[in-house]
């Protein structure tokens, strides 16, 4: 279905669109001019060791010389004492009536809390704000009293950052306003589909009956070319997402929709749009064979949709409830590429054109990490885009050692690094693929060198664990030939590094060395924030606080997406995430078990590969919560289904019919007389 057919069923349907387009603008006026301005005011609060516990400067005395990291636990408990039923009681009692958050700050690994108040009175903002901060400081005194904790033990509370001067907070505003004006217009769109395929769904009984519509008798004249008029497929609304998510920096995002707002996806989801227009229509069926992702993804639907009644059942705060809002925008964004890649491509050769165009894209995200690492710079700091804001405002230049971090358009180095491990199997099954031997060998092999290259040049253990993963998948399956060959140049490869870059590999390994001698500071945080995973998950086991919900400014990271999982939707979320993976994985190895050719077989190795990576290094980020890398991910995972029903036909077909048997002949039966 082409742009000009959507533009003519909607011209048609006009009586659903311009009511409800009209309804959504006027709607989005009158909360324009209802709604309020909201005001925020924040102060920090740090805590601080006793005396007894921990020296103090020799010199000055300085007691914030003992604002050390141990301390977190105890910040935990005193957040989840400000957030009780009778502290807000109390706080009302002191006139905060306002909605108020205490959560840790964001990107601080010690007892560094960050107070709000948000409100519409701006002076009364401000009042409240300083109340809540005195507030913390009694409740700090008074659970130890509880206690009974000698004074001279006792923890100390210390304001960093005194009550700010509110400021006013019109996103929420505007998200709402968006809110409606887009629900109205989706929803204009979607009756108008829906008309169109009930009137199409008649003609079809109208033309077996026998009946020809006046306008069908006659052949149509030709279209003229055009774009308008251009048929549109899923690969080619596919390639356009991938050209957005690579060329416009992740951490740019519509600012009515928060982080999940990227281009991108906005993208994405217009194109889901698109592909239940076409199949409402009748002009598109689902692949054949291709049900298992979108199964697998159900399960994961299913898992976020009770983790948000969970939020909303419990009391969420508003940040709370904003966050589970974009989880759902963004688990309808995963929804589209899983369908349009395993519904939407009805010919292989379009699957393996979107393939290509996906490695080749990867390559460039790729180059612009060179360019990062050896300039010492950040591109993506340099990009304005009339519109978009920076949803991660405090990421800039990262360093390790001597080094700096690239992050390329990705948002962080870890989602650089991840992505690039994802997508180098492919890289490499392209460039030993016979199809292609046509291409010289810069165009095969060079994006396997780039994007592998890529990936030390983060220095991150996830990166160097996810290479080593599709190694260890690919390598072994090769013929001795190849295999030695490939270990040869993986071993040159490292010794040109030590030549090229001096002092990386050094800084690799020490990073390995620290992590298993249990002396990496990273590390040791990472554990601390496991245990205090805990007590959230004891709270709402099965099905979280909601998806979305837990992020850092309110709570802390967690640098691992299966404890991320777990506090967000619980044990549910968890199985129904390792349900994708192991769908990938099954996918995987049944194309290389049902495929008829060495090439095929390999690509199921890659998609294995590419699994079992996934699997592994979501233990050391959080994942899912970078957009371009879950983009990528669930592209793969429809992917895989998609090529999986292709082998599955195309087995089928070389298979030939089973003769059938002669028919006996009936026995005649003799007239009864």
């Amino acid at each position: 279905m082409s742009l000009a057919d959507l533009l003519a069923i909607m011209r048609r349907r006009w009586y659903f669109v311009v009511p409800l387009t009209l309804f959504s603008l006027l709607a989005g006026l009158y909360l324009y001019r209802t709604v309020p301005v909201t005001y925020e005011s924040q102060s920090s609060v740090t805590l601080l060791d006793s005396t007894a516990t921990a020296e103090l400067a020799p010199t000055f005395g300085n007691p914030l010389s003992n604002a050390g990291g141990p301390l977190v636990v105890t910040a935990d408990v005193l957040i989840r004492a400000l957030q009780s039923a009778d502290a807000a009681k109390e706080l009302r009692s002191r006139g905060v009536t306002d909605p108020y958050t205490v959560a840790f700050a964001a990107d601080a690994d010690g007892p560094l809390l960050t107070l709000g108040v948000s409100g519409t009175d701006r002076a009364k903002v401000y009042r409240e704000t300083t109340a809540l901060t005195a507030f913390a400081g009694e409740q700090l005194t008074a659970l130890q009293n509880a206690s009974k904790v000698p004074s001279v033990y006792a923890v100390q509370s210390a304001p960093v950052v005194q009550p700010q001067t509110p400021v006013s907070r019109s996103k929420s505003r505007y998200q709402g306003i968006a809110a409606v004006v887009i629900v109205g217009l989706v929803a204009a769109f979607l009756l108008s589909i829906l008309a169109e395929g009930v009137a199409v769904v008649r003609r079809r009984g109208r033309a077996l009956a026998g009946y020809v519509p006046r306008r069908h008798r006659a052949r149509p004249p030709e279209r003229p070319k055009g774009l308008l008029v251009r048929r549109l497929d899923a690969t080619t609304v596919l390639t356009g997402y991938l050209v957005l998510a690579v060329f416009v920096p992740s951490n740019l995002t519509l600012p009515a929709l928060g982080g999940v707002g990227t281009p991108a996806n906005v993208f994405a989801l217009l194109g889901l749009l698109w592909y239940l227009a076409t199949w409402l229509g009748g002009r598109i069926l689902p692949a054949e064979g291709t049900r298992l992702p979108r199964v697998a993804m159900c399960a994961l639907a299913a898992a976020v949709l009770m983790s948000y009644l969970a939020a909303a059942t419990r009391g969420s705060a508003h940040k709370e409830i904003l966050g589970a809002d974009r989880g759902l925008i963004g688990l309808l964004v995963w929804v589209a590429l899983v369908v349009l890649v395993s519904a939407g491509i009805q010919e292989r050769d379009r699957l393996e054109t979107l393939m290509r165009r996906l490695v080749v894209l990867g390559t460039v995200v790729a180059l612009i990490g060179y360019y990062d690492f050896f300039a010492a710079t950040n591109v993506a700091d340099s990009f304005s885009i009339p519109g978009l804001q920076s949803s991660s405002a405090g990421i800039s230049a990262m360093d390790r050692g001597s080094f700096t971090r690239p992050r390329s358009t990705t948002a962080h180095p870890l989602e650089f690094g991840g992505m690039l491990a994802l997508l180098v199997p492919f890289a490499v099954h392209q460039a030993f693929d016979p199809v292609r031997r046509h291409a010289g060998a810069l165009r095969r092999w060079g994006p396997v060198a780039v994007m592998a290259g890529a990936l030390p040049l983060t220095v991150s253990r996830t990166s160097i664990v996810g290479a080593f993963i599709a190694i260890l998948v690919l390598v072994p399956r090769w013929k001795p030939q190849r295999r030695w060959a490939a270990i040869g140049l993986i071993l040159g490869s490292v010794a040109c590094f030590k030549v090229i870059v001096p002092g990386l590999i050094g800084t690799i390994t020490n990073l390995f060395a620290s992590f298993l001698s249990d002396s990496d500071s990273s590390t040791q945080a990472r554990t601390v924030k496991y245990g205090a995973i805990v007590p959230y998950l004891e709270e709402h086991p099965w099905f979280g606080r909601g998806f979305g919900t837990f992020t850092p400014d309110l709570y802390f990271f967690t640098d691992n997406e299966y404890m991320l999982i777990l506090a967000e939707m619980g044990i549910a979320g968890l199985l129904a995430f390792l349900a994708l993976i192991v769908t990938q994985i099954h996918t995987g190895g049944a194309v290389r078990r049902l495929a008829r050719t060495e090439s095929d077989r390999e690509l199921g190795q890659a998609f294995l590969a590419s699994a079992l990576v996934a699997l592994v290094i979501s233990a050391t980020f959080d994942a899912l919560s970078f957009p371009m890398y879950a983009g990528m991910f669930f592209l793969i995972l429809g992917a895989g289904g998609s090529y999986l029903g292709f082998i599955r036909r195309e087995a089928a077909a070389a298979v030939p019919a089973p003769r059938k048997a002669p028919e006996a002949p009936l026995p005649e039966l003799a007239e009864s007389r």
